[in-house]
Formats: C-alpha cells, structure tokens, sequence
C-alpha cells in the first residue's frame, strides 16, 4: 500500500485532526487510529428533556461523478409515472449549485439532520472536475456539508494513493497544487469497509463512523461492491482486496452495537433495476408492478437485521423501497439516480430507551433538484474559480455536429462515432487494423447540438468531449482469432454480464444480430457476424482496436485480455478529438449516425 504523506492543516471535522497528528504512514494505518470517531460533535441541548422519540432526518445522494455545472441532455433529465400510467419528463435538473439550495432548504427546522453518501462522489467526471483530478468536487461536497460518504468503484479510477490524497489532502503528485493554498482534503470520512490493504488485510480507510448528537447515535458503514477490479483499471485497484459486501457489513455492524450504537444505516455502492423509470419509484405503491431487481437485493435480504436502512448506488437508478431482512421484516432501501438530479429525504425515528430506529416509522422520498430555486452563491464562486482555470482548455472547438448524438440505447449513435474514432487511429499505428470495440460504460454524457456557451449551436468542444470519455485510457491495438471476435460478442450477454447485458459498441463495418428472444450467449447469432459484409472466419486473425481498459478483460470480457501482439497507441480522448476535427467542419457537420450495425430482434 503506498504511503500517504500527511499535512497539518485546520480541519473542521474532529477525525481530520486526529489523522494529522498521528503522523501515520499509510492510509490503513490512519483507519484504524481511528475506529469511532464522530462525523459531528454532541451538542445543540436546549436544557429541554428529550422525549422518547427523535426524528432524524437523512438526506442522501450518490454517483454525483464530479458534476458540479448543471448537466445537459439525458444526463440533466429524470421521468415521472402519472397515476393513468403515461410518463411525465422532466427536462433541466441537476447541479451543485441547485443542490446545495435544496439540501440547505430541506434542513430548515431540523434540530437533527445527517447528510450521506453512496459513492461514486468522483470519477468520470466532466473537465470542469477531472482535470483538477477532483479537487473541485471535493470543495463542493465540503461546502454541502456532507457527513460520510462510502467509496464506490470510481473512487479508484486513480488508485488508492490518490484516494488517500482526496481524503486527507496534499497537493496531487505530479500536478502539483493549482492555487497558492494547499488542497485540504475532504472534511467527511470516505468508508471503505471491506477495501483491504493486500499486505496488512486492514481496511484502507475507516470502515465506519458514528454520527452524535444529544445523545442520539447513528452508526454509518460504507462499502463498494466486491465486483469493482471487475469494472476499474488494473491499476487503480493495484495492491487492494475486495471482500463481500453483506460479510462485512454484517462484521461491523456487531462492532457497532457492542459500542453501544444500536441504529445503523449501511451505505453499499451496490443498486438494483426497479421496474418503473420513475424517480421516485416505490416498490410497495400500488402498481408498481415487479419491484426492483438486480445485485442490491440479495445484498438487503441478507445483511443483518441490526442494520436499519441502505443507502445504495451504481446502477444510477432511482427507488425507495422496503425489501425484507433475513427475519422478514421490511427495511428501506433507497436510490437518487445520479449527477446530482436527486436527493433522498429519508426519517429516521430514533428510540432513545432502545437506542434502536423504529423500522416501522422509517419513510423516505427521492426529490427532484429542480433548477427554479435560486443558486447558491458559495457553489457558483466556486465553478467559476475553477472555470477560469478550465477555460483555455476546455472552450477550444475540436468539432462539429448536425444534431444531438445520444449515449443511450443497446447501440447508441454516439458508440458508433467513438468507435468509428478509436478504428482510425488504430489504423495510423497499423494499415492492417480490422475494427473497433468500445465500453458502453465508458461513454459518460451525449454530444448535444445546443450551445453550452458562447461557442454556438453544433460545435463540440474540448470540454464537451472530456465529459464524453473521461478516463485517459489509451487506444490499444491486439490480435484475435475470429473464434475469439465471436466469444467476445457472446460475452455481452453470457457469464458476468448474463443479469445486466453489456453490449459492445462496434465500429463501422461490423454487422450481427443479438436475439433477445434467445438466453444466455446464443442471444449472438454467430452466423450473422461480418465484417464488410464477410462472415468473421474462426482461424482468421483479425486486428482489433479497443481502449486499455476492455484490453485487459475489464467489464466481463476475460477473452479480450487474452489477445496477441498488444501495442499502445494515443489517448482516446485525443483519438476522438482528431477524428472530430479531421472529418468535420462548421460547413460539413458529423451527422446523427443511424445505429444500425446491429440488427435486434425482440
């Protein structure tokens, strides 16, 4: 585990100054200095007895990913189910600026309020955050008055060192500081309870904390789900184990109560698929068809009933429902989407003679960050403090586009321009290329036509397109036989990815048919698959250009990682940039491709 060089700075959360003056070296050293210290200090009697009964609010959110600017398109978007059944959309939601407003105003007249977190605060961010490596992020979610968060996969996208700057501050490595004051961390605890260290088998970062006030105690335990080097770069979970997430919740919620904290809420970067698109999707309301499905529900039947509540993230869906513990009764389980276009409002009623929650009387509601309030003004000082920095990078003009090119669907019109993009630069480092293949999760916001800023209707900038592919993978080149081609298209539907399909987005010229009235890998019709129109031959060796990421198996593609003859090309980012400005211009926009390369059968 690398070190995590420590600075002594001002903190505003007891556990920050605890870790300075440690003096520890590692970042799993500095967890378990600290095994329960308070995310707020006791305080705020009145000299009033308490009654029995205290409401405690909860707000939440997760899978924020560095959007601090108001998102744009589908991304800024959430759909509601009228009680006749049609769907109601609502455009323009999201922001920290709007965020930060209805947090502060859902706080008004609690006495007892926590705010917490799923995961997934950073990583994939837009440029405004990813190119200061999140620091941005970081200052918005201690300006938000955020109390705990888990880590979610994302979390790793730079490795644990860097995870470890975020918490606990410094200036990044190679980029140095970016202002005359020093990066001062987070001012929240990151939970990564069942993240261990490989050499010590100890937790890297707390694995929970205690939130206090008046007497009341709300235990937090926060882990991300045990599948993560499944979905990050090998690197960024270089040196790290991940272990069960109901295992270990359950382990630490008998450390809890043996403390004496009796209430517990689990924050798990886990989710589920509720049946409806809506955003506040109940799975107990009537018609609410088949509830929700996915991970996060055997994850909820299982983790003990001393557990009151789950916080749960990843699947960027939105829900708030009961599912059973493992003695029957229900537990509320909630879900806000993502980019910050939610939050959930959840009431825990804590029983001071117990020191348990009533599970009876836990309600919850996801609500809409709507942008008809007025905007913080700490959030907006701070956008545009890092927008000047952002600016001469990120307003650059690098294309152009006739219409909106969306990121949704089984093959979306944007998967197609990536991978058009990804096969003309593996054929500048090799003639020979055949095609390419590109992560759907890989493509993290659409191309919309609608101007941004000042740069007019149909130019794609810099900015734009760093929140389009956000990770710095590079475009790699490999060898595989056609038989191996075909099993890696079985893959998108087979093994890891047989629950939750994963479907490769395909550069021009490759064609097949996914059945989906079929199961399993035979959903591929291994007959259908060409290129330019010729069945793919199974002895052929074919040249495939793909991101460093799928190269190494990542994303339930074992096959991928076994290919030949591997050579590095450029960041695909820029393999995208050069395609945009090699083919387009303002008189001769990229038009909407047709997704059409493959043919679905329902």
């Amino acid at each position: 585990m690398p070190a995590i060089s420590q600075h002594h700075h001002r903190r505003r959360r007891t556990h920050r100054l605890l870790a300075a003056a440690a003096g520890l070296a590692t970042v799993g050293a500095l967890a378990a200095a600290l095994p329960g210290t308070a995310t707020a200090d006791e305080g705020g009697r009145t000299g009033k007895h308490p009654g029995r009964y205290q409401d405690v609010q909860l707000l939440s959110f997760n899978d924020l990913h560095g959007n601090l600017e108001p998102p744009a398109g589908s991304s800024g978007r959430v759909t509601e189910v009228q009680p006749d059944g049609t769907v109601k959309t609502i455009d323009g939601v999201g922001g920290v600026e709007y965020l930060a407003t209805h947090l502060r105003k859902a706080r008004e007249g609690q006495a007892y309020s926590v705010t917490a977190a799923g995961g997934d605060m950073v990583g994939a961010s837009p440029l405004i955050s990813g190119l200061f490596h999140d620091e941005p992020t970081i200052e918005a979610l201690n300006k938000l008055d955020l109390d705990v968060t888990s880590v979610g996969n994302h979390e790793f996208d730079e490795g644990a060192r860097e995870l470890g700057r975020l918490q606990y501050g410094g200036c990044h490595p190679t980029a140095g500081c970016y202002s005359d004051e020093e990066f001062e961390g987070a001012d929240f605890p990151y939970l990564a309870a069942n993240v261990l260290d490989e050499k010590t088998g100890r937790p890297i970062l707390k694995p929970y904390t205690v939130w206090r006030k008046n007497g009341v105690k709300i235990g937090f335990i926060g882990v991300t789900l045990e599948d993560t080097p499944g979905v990050v770069s090998a690197e960024g979970v270089k040196g790290l184990k991940f272990k069960d997430e109901v295992e270990t919740i359950n382990k630490y919620a008998n450390v809890l109560q043996k403390q004496g904290v009796k209430s517990i809420v689990a924050l798990v970067h886990e989710g589920g698929f509720p049946a409806s698109g809506s955003y506040n999707y109940n799975c107990d309301s009537p018609g609410a068809g088949d509830g929700i499905s996915g991970p996060i529900v055997d994850i909820a039947k299982n983790v003990t009933p001393k557990v009151d509540a789950l916080v749960t993230g990843h699947t960027h869906a939105a829900y708030v429902c009961t599912i059973p513990d493992p003695s029957g009764r229900p537990r509320m389980v909630t879900s806000a989407a993502s980019f910050g276009r939610l939050y959930t409002d959840t009431t825990l009623t804590y029983d001071r003679w117990t020191g348990d929650i009533a599970r009876t009387s836990v309600k919850s509601a996801n609500h809409v960050v709507t942008r008809d309030v007025p905007k913080a003004q700490d959030m907006t000082d701070l956008i545009a403090k890092w927008n000047v920095l952002a600016a001469p990078i990120g307003n650059r003009p690098i294309g152009y586009i006739s219409g909106d090119i969306g990121n949704a669907g089984t093959e979306s019109p944007l998967g197609d321009v990536i991978a058009d993009a990804q096969l003309a630069h593996g054929k500048e480092l090799d003639p020979e290329t055949d095609l390419a293949l590109m992560n759907p999760g890989g493509i993290r916001a659409p191309l919309t036509y609608a101007a941004k800023g000042a740069e007019g209707d149909g130019v794609v900038t810099y900015a734009e397109a760093f929140a389009v592919q956000p990770f710095a993978n590079t475009v790699n080149l490999q060898d595989l036989t056609g038989a191996q081609l075909i099993q890696v298209l079985k893959e998108q539907v087979s093994g890891s990815n047989t629950a939750s399909p994963k479907i490769l987005q395909i550069s021009s010229g490759l064609t097949y048919t996914l059945d989906l009235t079929k199961t399993g890998a035979d959903r591929v019709v291994t007959d259908s698959v060409k290129l330019n129109g010729e069945p793919v031959n199974p002895t052929a060796v074919y040249r495939v250009a793909m991101n460093s990421f799928l190269a190494g198996g990542g994303d339930g593609f074992p096959t991928l990682a076994q290919g030949t003859n591997d050579l590095v090309g450029s960041d695909d980012l820029a393999a995208l940039e050069k395609y945009l400005t090699a083919t387009t211009s303002a008189t001769n926009p990229l038009a909407v491709p047709a997704a059409n390369r493959i043919t679905i059968v329902k």
